[in-house]
């Protein structure tokens, strides 16, 4: 699968929130891999968080910037949610809400959207799911590796393991959308159709399009 070159790219007009937001995660993502940017806002940001593959294993790349997450929330307030808070149907629905609020700076716009969640007694619909419409880290980056080991697994991680809140994402690298349900556990990430995923032969210089991206497999071992 490939990326549609012929869509234009699509343009941000960060206001002072988002601006604020971008210059602390590029700051804590360059105090982490040692060396900063000589480019500003979002570009700059991804250019930082590009260095960490260099000389990383994937599960290196993970670790990191699931460290760099944890960095930006306080211990004692990761340790309040993860004990005061169970994954309920409103902590769930509340968590979608938030994240369509807070976090269009780093992913563009999105929505809640009404999902199905796996219960003790089957499955029930509730609107804990986040459609990210055309996510801006993949678009600007254009790089799968990127996608599955700087955000989908670190973010997915965090939450799960940080919060205490399950979450899936599942990027769509045909228009560059994304999927984030919480309440639903993810999967391995062996069985996924990301792990599988080709290289997007027209944004990335090193791509090999009838194989897997290696950047999500290099020194991953699921014995």
């Amino acid at each position: 699968m490939t990326l549609s070159s012929a869509s234009a790219k699509t343009v941000y007009h960060d206001g002072l929130f988002a601006r604020a937001c971008i210059w602390l995660l590029t700051r804590k993502m360059a105090l982490a891999v040692g060396q900063g940017s000589l480019r500003s806002g979002y570009d700059g940001f991804v250019e930082v968080s590009t260095r960490i593959m260099s000389g990383r294993t994937a599960p290196e790349q993970r670790a990191m910037v699931s460290q760099v997450l944890a960095s930006l929330v306080p211990a004692p307030v990761l340790w309040l949610i993860r004990t005061a808070f169970s994954p309920t149907r409103w902590v769930c629905e509340s968590n979608a809400w938030f994240a369509t609020v807070m976090f269009e700076w780093l992913v563009g716009p999105c929505e809640v959207k009404t999902v199905e969640v796996p219960t003790a007694d089957g499955v029930r619909q509730q609107n804990s799911g986040v459609q990210i419409k055309k996510c801006r880290y993949l678009e600007a980056s254009g790089c799968v590796g990127l996608c599955v080991n700087l955000c989908k697994v670190p973010t997915q991680d965090f939450f799960t393991q940080k919060f205490g809140i399950p979450l899936t994402m599942t990027p769509n690298f045909e228009d560059m959308s994304c999927e984030m349900v919480f309440g639903q556990p993810p999967p391995p990430l062996e069985t996924e159709d990301a792990y599988s995923q080709p290289c997007l032969v027209q944004d990335c210089d090193t791509a090999i399009a009838t194989h897997p991206c290696p950047k999500t497999r290099q020194g991953d071992n699921f014995s």
